[in-house]
């Protein structure tokens, strides 16, 4: 009697915890894979409720990140116009002729605008990994490093030249298989650049090391700048950090790039670093990858 009194209590302990282990793998699915489940909202015992409540917060969760991704896309499309507009003008401006000087300067022009297109389909295509159903089953990408360089450098070399910077790039490995875009770790890669040009002194150097230690794809961006107090490292990866600072030349910072940089990197299994002695003791940003 006592055993059947046990499976008895057993059975309906399982039938009361069934729905709450539905709600939670309903909401595991969401969160890990984005996956939308349909669950059961006709009850109306404490369960029911849990589950009718879980499943509206999961699509209202749902709506508003399409609604938001709409509008990221909407605006990425109309900068892209906007970019346009001056190099339709700089073209024509070549097209007559012009004297050498103004040539160069609507070459310029048109250069510029071209990075300002990749950066946006980058963006982009930021928005479009967001957008898979399942993002942890993303395919592993052979990334060619000595190929990625000169679109690191074309992106920098104005802003190095703005402050007689030395870019000193070492390389220590062909290729290595990724689960980040291409293009999404050269704009990483220009960012962390950029933010070391920004906060370091004039005709003073920044390396970047790309290279394999234990099993780790590892690449640091190292400059001999302001730099910051260890206690403030977790500020920096921070969305409009409290932490945005003018450049060495009065650049100015929106304060998210390092955000979006971490967000990159981690959404693609990889990790985002700082470090720095102190101040004007320069910093170390470092990216690592499992390989």
């Amino acid at each position: 009697m006592t055993l059947l009194a046990t499976l008895i209590t057993l059975l309906i302990l399982n039938q009361l915890i069934k729905p709450i282990a539905i709600a939670s793998k309903s909401l595991n699915d969401y969160r890990n894979n984005r996956r939308l489940s349909v669950l059961p909202t006709g009850y109306s015992d404490e369960a029911g409720l849990l589950m009718c409540n879980i499943q509206e917060s999961i699509y209202e969760a749902e709506s508003f990140i399409n609604e938001k991704q709409d509008l990221i896309y909407m605006l990425s499309h109309d900068l892209k116009n906007f970019a346009g507009n001056p190099q339709g003008l700089a073209k024509l401006i070549i097209e007559e002729n012009p004297s050498q000087s103004v040539k160069d300067m609507a070459a310029l022009i048109c250069e510029s605008t071209d990075l300002q297109f990749r950066y946006i389909e980058n963006f982009i295509k930021l928005l479009n990994e967001q957008d898979q159903v399942v993002r942890l089953n993303q395919e592993l990408k052979t990334i060619i490093f000595p190929n990625i360089l000169p679109f690191i450098n074309e992106q920098v070399e104005q802003r190095l030249l703005d402050k007689n910077i030395k870019l000193s790039l070492s390389v220590e490995l062909e290729e290595a298989k990724l689960r980040i875009d291409e293009g999404l770790l050269v704009q990483v890669l220009v960012n962390l650049i950029s933010n070391a040009i920004k906060f370091s002194y004039f005709d003073s150097e920044i390396k970047v090391r790309m290279y394999i230690e234990n099993d780790q794809l590892i690449i640091t961006v190292t400059d001999n700048g302001i730099g910051f107090d260890k206690n403030q490292i977790n500020e920096l990866f921070k969305k409009f950090t409290k932490m945005s600072r003018l450049g060495t030349a009065k650049e100015t910072s929106t304060g998210i790039g390092l955000y979006l940089c971490k967000k990159i990197i981690e959404r693609n299994q990889g990790e985002l670093t700082a470090a720095s002695e102190g101040k004007n003791k320069g910093a170390e940003f470092k990216i690592v990858f499992e390989i």
